[in-house]
């Protein structure tokens, strides 16, 4: 299968210029080693896995003679099987002044994260890698975060095809799994189903002690169903046949395995009345299109989930852009309690750029006036607009503009 360059490559690269050890966090299979192993191409640098039993149990047992046997420069695999070598990992960053001598890969945030701000401080750098972008997909990489000026907008468009609504749906539907892009539905069917017992149940069952795989299963399908919604502990209590209690903590595995994304409401002194439950999206839309259901492109672009799937896929993407560039910023959501809502505040700089999703290509330009809810907070309101199934960029105000989905 041909290699898809990542647009985490970069800010890796550069963090391996800085850092003694560099840790990629994100689900199973979204592509961490096969990244860092391309990246790694023609170096001496070993490779060793923590799913290899032999390995994870020295290391476990003893983390001085697994250097000895494996020595760096080295990738250590999915290391949150083995946290013991965090110690050693930090002694031996201080007896060397080397730079990128340690890279890792977690798919597990749950518990590994608190070892690591334990033991690894400032020795470290520590990135997020998503599947796959729809930038990516189509070979586009870019450095830098979206700039929402009229002009700067313009000038994307040029990089990109004519927003489809087709295209659209089949990379919701597709999602970014790097092993099943040219999959046809049975292979996908397959590739999810064995997903979710191999890697999902058996890291669920080591992480959160989830034992009872059928009450899971329902748990999972019910946060598929809650998709682009705000959190509702209830329902998913009831759905699953669980405490509120127990489905608490098996929100937190699942967002630790790195399969959802939770968006934070905004919170702001100087407004009153926000709501405080986040918003429960998938990190890859496919996964939840097949916990529905979702069999075809057809059916899911059609469904009466569709604007569900895709605000989630909007969202997401912000959500990749913004964990690969160059500058970061806060994202959350807004709602009053009068149900006043603006779908993403993407904050930077003590400026708020505020974006609706809308799925059709031709939404309501008023949907901007409800923007003017940042000019009661003591931040700035920047461009902003309204992301949509548009073809290409129209202002709507000096301030906005409808912006294709396939450019963010």
């Amino acid at each position: 299968m041909e290699y898809k360059s990542r647009e985490l490559e970069r800010k890796f690269l550069k963090m391996n210029r800085n850092f003694k050890a560099i840790l990629v966090t994100g689900a199973r299979q979204v592509g961490k080693t096969t990244m860092l192993k391309h990246l790694a191409e023609g170096t001496d640098r070993t490779y060793v896995t923590m799913d290899n039993r032999m390995a994870r149990e020295l290391a476990k047992s003893d983390p001085v003679l697994f250097f000895q046997t494996y020595k760096p420069p080295i990738l250590i695999d999915e290391i949150q099987k083995a946290p013991e070598l965090f110690e050693q990992i930090k002694i031996m960053c201080d007896e060397s002044e080397e730079k990128g001598r340690f890279w890792i890969t977690g798919s597990q945030q749950y518990k590994m994260m608190s070892k690591v701000r334990e033991t690894m401080v400032g020795r470290i750098g520590i990135l997020s890698l998503y599947s796959l972008s729809q930038r990516e997909k189509a070979g586009i990489l870019l450095e830098d975060e979206p700039d929402f000026s009229l002009q700067a907008l313009l000038e994307r468009q040029k990089l990109f095809k004519r927003n489809n609504i087709i295209d659209v749906y089949k990379h919701i539907w597709t999602g970014g799994m790097p092993e099943i892009q040219e999959a046809d539905s049975e292979i996908r069917e397959e590739y999810f189903n064995s997903y979710i017992e191999t890697y999902l149940m058996r890291d669920a069952t080591e992480v959160g002690g989830i034992s009872d795989t059928v009450k899971f299963n329902k748990f999972l399908t019910a946060c598929a169903a809650l998709i682009s919604s705000q959190i509702n502990y209830s329902t998913l209590a009831e759905a699953a046949d669980i405490s509120q209690t127990t489905a608490k903590n098996w929100l937190n595995v699942v967002q630790g395995l790195g399969i959802i994304y939770l968006l934070p409401p905004f919170e702001n002194n100087e407004l009153k009345r926000l709501v405080k439950m986040p918003k429960l999206y998938f990190c890859d839309t496919a996964l939840c299109a097949y916990l529905s259901k979702w069999l075809s492109v057809e059916t899911l672009m059609n469904g009466a989930a569709s604007g569900h799937y895709y605000e989630n896929y909007v969202v997401m993407e912000f959500v990749k852009t913004y964990a690969y560039s160059k500058a970061k910023a806060n994202l959350s959501y807004y709602r009053d309690s009068n149900a006043k809502e603006i779908d993403i505040f993407i904050e930077e700089n003590d400026m708020i750029h505020p974006i609706e999703i809308k799925k059709s290509a031709n939404p309501d330009r008023r949907e901007v006036k409800k923007y003017s809810v940042i000019d009661k907070t003591s931040l700035k309101r920047g461009e902003g607009g309204i992301v949509c199934m548009c073809e290409e960029v129209i202002p709507i105000d000096e301030d906005n503009c409808f912006i294709p989905s396939n450019i963010i």
